[in-house]
């Protein structure tokens, strides 16, 4: 099926009109929605070898504290995922796995703003434990090529825009993201930009720092990839990504283990639960 891309807003438009206007009531988002639908499916789309076009199938999306109850309706969740398969499907895109929604907020937008961010559900060929990945000898050197437009969602509630080349994360007052809970060490990880991607190093933490529900200690990120700081949900996230030739980019780099596939975990509608193997020790001093 040839691909109609120039028909993908206009679609998702009558779609919009057609089941979320009246859902979301006195909101002005038509515009807004429609655009930025339009854009995070189209610039995340993977071209298989053999000639079919993958659609994102995992979306998060950004709105102000004060309409997210609205967002989060099952109607509203079920909408959206209707909207993004029947106009994905109407261009000629394919999909993977079905869409998943995830709704979370920023206190800083205003009642008619609104995020997206989408990425790819990868199914791993295996389960791999305690991944160690390891960056190959020209990617080991930091770089000033400080991916565009990234950012750490936390917690759900806020923002945090990634425009350093190093971000320390943790407790300590000294690091560029402060993350104020028992669970977190005080210096928990640390993201580098290398050669135009984040790489996320774990400090040695108690609590450890996880991937897509999966330990490591150095891994590159994707959009949409979930991090758990000892429990503590992050979600990575980048504006208008550059594009991805397939689906084996979206897994990190060659690990020790030989593999390069991970699992990414979505998210059940507005909840995060990626718990570390064993119970944090309290180590005030960490």
């Amino acid at each position: 099926m040839k691909l109609r891309l120039d028909q993908l807003e206009a679609t998702i438009q009558k779609l919009v009109e057609d089941q979320l206007t009246g859902i979301l009531p006195g909101l002005k988002l038509e515009d807004r929605v429609i655009q930025r639908l339009a854009t995070a499916v189209r610039e995340n789309i993977i071209q298989q070898k053999d000639e079919r076009a993958i659609a994102p199938n995992i979306y998060t999306l950004i709105v102000a504290t004060e309409t997210s109850p609205m967002w989060k309706e099952q109607s509203t969740i079920e909408a959206l995922k209707n909207i993004i398969t029947a106009a994905s499907k109407d261009v000629g895109l394919k999909f993977t796995t079905q869409p998943s929604i995830n709704i979370t907020t920023d206190d800083t937008f205003s009642a008619e703003e609104v995020k997206v961010v989408a990425s790819h559900k990868l199914v791993p060929l295996g389960e791999t434990q305690g991944t160690h990945t390891t960056l190959p000898a020209e990617e080991s050197e930091e770089s000033e090529n400080i991916p565009e437009n990234a950012f750490l969602i936390v917690e759900g509630v806020r923002v945090h825009a990634l425009n350093e080349s190093v971000v320390n994360i943790g407790r300590r007052l000294e690091n560029q993201l402060v993350i104020d809970d028992p669970r977190v060490s005080r210096n928990h990880a640390q993201l580098r930009a290398i050669k135009g991607r984040f790489v996320l190093f774990d400090l040695n933490s108690t609590g450890g720092t996880f991937v897509n529900g999966q330990r490591t200690s150095q891994t590159v990120l994707y959009p949409g990839d979930i991090i758990s700081l000892a429990g503590v949900a992050l979600i990575f996230g980048q504006d208008n990504p550059p594009p991805r030739p397939d689906l084996l980019d979206t897994g990190p780099l060659e690990s020790e283990a030989g593999t390069s596939e991970r699992p990414t975990a979505t998210l059940d509608q507005n909840t995060v639960d990626l718990k570390p193997d064993k119970p944090i020790d309290d180590d005030t001093e960490r």
